[in-house]
């Protein structure tokens, strides 16, 4: 029989039954519904999910993170924090097409694998519309276009960096801002990215377990936010002035909205609608507000007040924490998490910080350095086999992946730390960093972009 006479006798039992065309159309039918069942396909329901997940994303950077940044700063410095997160968007995004995504998740060869892509995906050549994404997480078959899945991963390409600009918020100039950010995001970030999340990485191949970016995001945007913070040096008058934040309501819109963009990017981070979405979608909001109230209480109980800051810092925490165990860990794995990230994280930034002396002005490494490594230390030990049977922690026998975790974590604080320090100090001498003293008293809104916030009537 041809192949051209199978297909018909193909489409003809899909129309009719089986019996009008004998046992062997019935058979090219199985076959041909088995064939494109095990062929990786673009799925049409899997799609629509990932692109809204990737606009959830987005939602993060740009209004989230920054009206949250933006409201914990002084009035003189709330449109250059906005400027910051807006402008990371428009040029990592350029930079992850020309060649950050190939260099993350692309293929080189040699020692250079496991460590760094290639080329061969720079500005996207080669990827067409119709093409399959090569990664998937429970969906072997039913993919995501290629491009759907550059997006999504250059949104945290995005947020990434953006995370930073809470340690030196209201000292930098804008220009050194820029530069060392589009550095960081070239020769650290993109590495990082590649080591756990791709199939070539040495770390995804070791086993390490990061979901959806306790590792790759947050425990390497914190380490880079904390060494920034100290050379960067203390803000003008820092401990001698109050720094009081100029707009809560703006902390509180912000905080809200990352809460309800990161369920896109973890429940988005499975890259299929499916069950193992929705158990990411529900363990992250178990453990963000596991983790909003613990802080709550011991505001209450240590400061005598719940405070509004409070709740959206604790918040802000238990997203963290959750991001690298959403896709391992049940409610139970979550509702710890939350709790303990709070407890941790309340004592790094109320006592910590303080007894050290230096000045991570909106707590990004407090919050998202610490917060990623509880995190993703914590997911060694919940994992669960009852989410995804292929995984599991200490806490069912398996103290392997525990250790694994920790490896990853050290790892990535090493790199970072040392890559930051040393790309700071290149543009430092280069261009220069820290603004001038006429400049941080004047505020960076005026002075870095001819532009004020509130009108004096306001």
């Amino acid at each position: 029989m041809t192949k051209l006479s199978k297909n018909i006798l193909a489409a003809l039992a899909l129309l009719l039954p089986a019996t009008m065309f004998g046992q062997e159309a019935a058979s090219v039918t199985a076959a041909v519904a088995t064939t494109v069942a095990e062929t990786p396909h673009i799925s049409a329901g899997n799609t629509a999910w990932m692109l809204v997940a990737t606009a959830l994303v987005l939602l993060m950077s740009i209004p989230g993170l920054a009206l949250f940044y933006g409201g914990l700063v002084r009035r003189k410095n709330v449109l250059n924090v906005l400027m910051q997160c807006f402008i990371l968007v428009a040029v990592i995004s350029l930079e992850w097409v020309a060649f950050g995504y190939s260099n993350a998740f692309g293929s080189s060869t040699g020692a250079l694998a496991p460590f760094i892509g290639g080329f061969d995906w720079a500005f996207l050549n080669g990827i067409n519309p119709t093409d399959v994404s090569p990664y998937y997480i429970s969906q072997e078959f039913e993919r995501i276009p290629h491009f759907v899945f550059i997006m999504f991963q250059g949104m945290f390409a995005v947020i990434t960096p953006a995370l930073i600009i809470g340690a030196f918020a209201e000292r930098i100039n804008f220009k050194g801002f820029l530069v060392f950010s589009v550095l960081w995001a070239v020769v650290v970030y993109n590495p990082i990215a590649h080591w756990v999340w791709s199939g070539d990485g040495w770390l995804f191949k070791l086993g390490a377990l990061d979901f959806a970016g306790g590792t790759v995001v947050h425990i390497n945007a914190g380490i880079a936010a904390l060494v920034t913070a100290i050379m960067l040096g203390k803000r003008l008058n820092y401990t001698k002035t109050p720094m009081p934040p100029h707009n809560v309501p703006f902390v509180v819109i912000g905080a809200a909205l990352l809460w309800f963009g990161w369920f896109g990017f973890n429940a988005g981070s499975g890259l299929a609608a499916d069950g193992l979405a929705g158990s990411a979608f529900l363990s992250t909001h178990i453990a963000t507000a596991a983790a909003a109230f613990t802080w709550v209480l011991l505001d209450w109980i240590i400061n005598k007040k719940p405070t509004v800051i409070g709740i959206c810092t604790g918040a802000v925490a238990g997203l963290v924490a959750i991001t690298p165990a959403a896709g391992f860990v049940g409610v139970t794995g979550a509702i710890i998490i939350g709790i303990v990230v709070s407890l941790i994280c309340f004592y790094m930034v109320g006592v910590v910080k303080h007894k050290l002396g230096y000045d991570d002005s909106l707590d990004a490494f407090g919050v998202h350095g610490v917060g990623g490594i509880i995190g993703a230390i914590l997911t060694g030990v919940l994992a669960s086999p009852a989410i995804q049977s292929a995984y599991s922690g200490a806490a069912y026998g398996n103290w392997h992946q525990l250790w694994v975790q920790l490896i990853a974590v050290g790892v990535t604080l090493v790199y970072s730390g040392v890559m930051t320090a040393i790309l700071f100090k290149i543009t430092e001498k280069t261009i220069g960093v820290r603004a001038k003293v006429s400049e941080e008293a004047t505020g960076l809104d005026l002075t870095q972009h001819d532009e004020i916030a509130y009108t004096e009537a306001s």
